[in-house]
């Protein structure tokens, strides 16, 4: 059974979440305090954090914060609709995904699903788990889900390394930013929505550039991204 902590001060919300969660099949654990919420995060076993930005105590963020510096758990934060800062910062902090209030369930869950799914260490279809793929300095290990640029490891979030892995595997040619979205976050792009940009630019500055100040994946306005091969920089 997977395991879910849920850390947000509704605690209407959190029962509601926690009922809805637990008839599909999660273990739910509901904490309603920042302070309190990063302890457990970093402390217990879970699959996943669901976490609100406001919080009592310390907000969100910070908690985000402390678990990155420890833990590779995948974070979903839950942020106010139509608030496109805290959905950026939260992305940018290491956030695998966001969803505005108020939610449907289902779309919550739907998320959950699609983390996991991106998340999996060993692949249900497609290339063996010990495939690894090199472009230029470049290299990912499938099944170890590891990056090494010039033989020195990059820490990447789940979406980072799901978005590299497409981008490396169609290296020289350009990726709609619909694909991406398809690929890497399991889910449709809507209009407004400027996760992968987010995404995609975190990526760029852990990676570095490329030969003289080249940016590894360039973009293609209007339309989404490739990765460029160095023959062709």
């Amino acid at each position: 059974m997977n395991r879910i902590l849920v850390i947000d001060d509704d605690t209407d919300l959190c029962e509601l979440l926690s009922d809805y969660l637990t008839t599909e099949g999660f273990a739910v654990e509901l904490l309603h305090d920042g302070e309190a919420g990063a302890e457990r995060a970093l402390a217990g076993d879970f699959d996943l954090v669901v976490l609100d930005v406001m919080l009592p105590g310390i907000n969100g963020f910070e908690v985000l914060r402390r678990l990155r510096a420890g833990s590779a758990t995948p974070v979903l934060m839950l942020t106010a609709r139509g608030d496109d800062v805290d959905r950026i910062v939260g992305l940018e902090m290491g956030a695998d995904d966001y969803l505005p209030k108020p939610f449907n369930p289902r779309e919550l869950v739907a998320r959950i699903r699609a983390v996991q799914r991106r998340t999996a260490v060993a692949p249900l279809t497609g290339s063996p788990p010990s495939e690894a793929l090199s472009v230029g300095d470049v290299t990912v290990d499938m099944g170890a889900r590891s990056v090494h640029v010039a033989g020195v490891a990059v820490e990447l979030t789940s979406v980072e390394f799901s978005l590299l892995k497409v981008l490396i595997r169609l290296a020289g040619q350009v990726v709609s930013r619909e694909e991406l979205s398809q690929q890497a976050l399991g889910r449709e792009l809507n209009a407004y929505d400027r996760s992968i940009d987010v995404h995609v630019s975190s990526l760029r500055r852990k990676l570095g550039a490329l030969g003289e100040e080249s940016e590894r994946i360039k973009t293609v306005r209007g339309i989404g991204y490739f990765y460029a091969r160095p023959a062709a920089i």
